[in-house]
């Protein structure tokens, strides 16, 4: 609280402004810590109505109260572990929207059929936590699903809870593609980087990139890919390539595929000082057997198990629907112990 009041003062002073860059990241500041007040206070609130809630129930002495109580307290000790796990991120880009990068791996068209399911489970995550959600590029499979994705998910601490995902996951299940109904194994990896601000400096020299402009492809494309709407950037010196087709317009396809050369420049750099906690990139690893971080099993028997932390849970149609934050925070919860026991 103390902090918020400190910035409020800070922003009530006539040359707040004077620095429009900074003025914005301190706005955006104070909106994150707003709202993880207002939450704390949520939960301090539901903590309280429960108490008052058991001592009716003592009073009554009625059955349904329990079985309310039992309902309430699972919910609310959920979302006290999630606000637990979202104060051990205090890295400077946690807070920042994450853009998610889904790819095809070994398994044919068992593997685009799994990217498409990956992509629903955090759009469907995000969606239940009130985040935007923009589909930025996309490449359907040859006959079904999705080759590759990327979608940014916009909202306070999407990239700080989103870095559980990065790696490999692995898919085991009778294949509803097969006619004999074997059970057939993919795989399709995750990256989660953080979108930077404006106010960050990355050089991107005319030079270093190359432009290509093509036909957008995937859902909705009919509408806008009868002019070469969709751009592909090229940065040469590191290889490395983002795309962005979702609008109609050229120019601001172009402004996002810029924004997302500058968000996975950064972390480049990031990732190329970062010698002595887990590798971003090493972490993923071929997208194949035996690098996988979770396997969702469908067959013979339903199961879901994070291989880094142990987590595991059978509620598999839950996990498939979005309800993902279990694994989030046992992930949070594991790299919180780790990097305490390294200071």
């Amino acid at each position: 609280m103390d902090q918020i009041k400190e910035i409020e003062v800070e922003i009530s002073k006539a040359s707040f402004w004077d620095d429009k860059n900074r003025a914005k990241q301190i706005m955006a500041e104070l909106d994150v810590l707003k709202s993880t007040y207002q939450l704390w206070q949520d939960l301090n609130t539901r903590v309280n109505d429960l108490i008052d809630l058991k001592e009716l129930a003592k009073c009554e002495d009625d059955e349904s109260f329990f079985k309310d109580i039992e309902n309430v307290s699972k919910k609310l000790e959920r979302d006290l572990l999630a606000f637990e796990s979202k104060m051990k991120l205090d890295d400077d880009h946690d807070k920042n929207d994450a853009i998610v990068s889904i790819h095809a791996g070994a398994g044919g068209m068992e593997s685009c059929d799994w990217v498409q399911m990956l992509a629903r489970m955090y759009s469907r995550w995000a969606a239940d936590k009130g985040f935007g959600i923009e589909v930025v590029d996309i490449l359907d499979g040859d006959e079904v699903g999705i080759k590759r994705i990327t979608i940014v998910i916009k909202g306070n601490y999407a990239y700080g809870l989103l870095q559980s995902e990065v790696g490999v996951h692995r898919l085991v299940r009778v294949s509803p593609f097969d006619s004999n109904k074997r059970r057939h194994t993919s795989f399709s990896s995750v990256d989660v980087i953080a979108m930077v601000a404006d106010n960050i400096d990355v050089i991107i020299e005319n030079k270093d990139i190359r432009i290509d402009t093509y036909r957008s492809s995937g859902a909705g494309g009919q509408h806008i890919n009868k002019t070469d709407s969709a751009v592909r950037i090229t940065h040469l010196p590191t290889g490395i390539i983002v795309q962005s087709q979702n609008d109609r317009s050229q120019i601001k396809n172009k402004i996002t595929a810029m924004k997302l050369l500058k968000a996975k420049l950064y972390e480049f750099e990031r990732e190329k000082r970062r010698a002595t906690y887990e590798k971003h990139y090493n972490e993923k690893g071929a997208i194949e057997w035996g690098s996988q971080i979770r396997s969702y099993v469908f067959m013979p028997y339903q199961l879901v198990k994070d291989h880094r932390t142990g987590y595991e849970t059978s509620h598999l149609d839950l996990i498939m629907d979005g309800k993902i934050d279990e694994f989030i925070n046992a992930y949070l919860s594991c790299k919180f112990k780790k990097s305490t026991i390294k200071k």
